[in-house]
């Protein structure tokens, strides 16, 4: 496994214990993390900040579908969970491209699908 996607791994796996130091130790200082349609922060401080997720609680849970990788860009496809602060879980699909710089995640850019009925609506 190539040195960006193996960074991407320990990232998320980082996510899955919701384990901040892991999570942040993946990332360069300046990182810009965007979720299309929510929002765009910059700064390790802020990605801090967002791990949890406002109105969730817990760590959610992620599957790798499938992981590409092309110069310094790592695509990944995943489907995954979280529970909200209500109880409800919500189930997702997610499309997240890692821009790479050193080995580090210098951009995170994702687009995050609520699957309500079944696995593609």
């Amino acid at each position: 496994m190539s040195r960006n996607k193996q960074t991407v791994e320990t990232y998320l796996d980082g996510f899955r214990k919701n384990d901040h130091a892991q999570i942040l130790s993946c990332l360069t200082d300046d990182i810009e993390w965007t979720v299309f349609g929510a929002f765009h922060l910059k700064g390790k401080q802020a990605y801090d900040e967002a791990i949890d997720g406002p109105g969730f609680v817990g760590p959610p849970r992620l599957e790798v579908v499938r992981m590409v990788e092309q110069d310094d860009v790592v695509m990944a496809e995943l489907t995954g969970s979280a529970t909200r602060d209500t109880g409800e879980v919500m189930r997702m699909s997610m499309a997240e491209v890692f821009v790479m710089r050193d080995g580090k995640i210098a951009q995170r850019r994702a687009w995050v699908i609520e699957l309500k009925e079944n696995d593609h609506r």
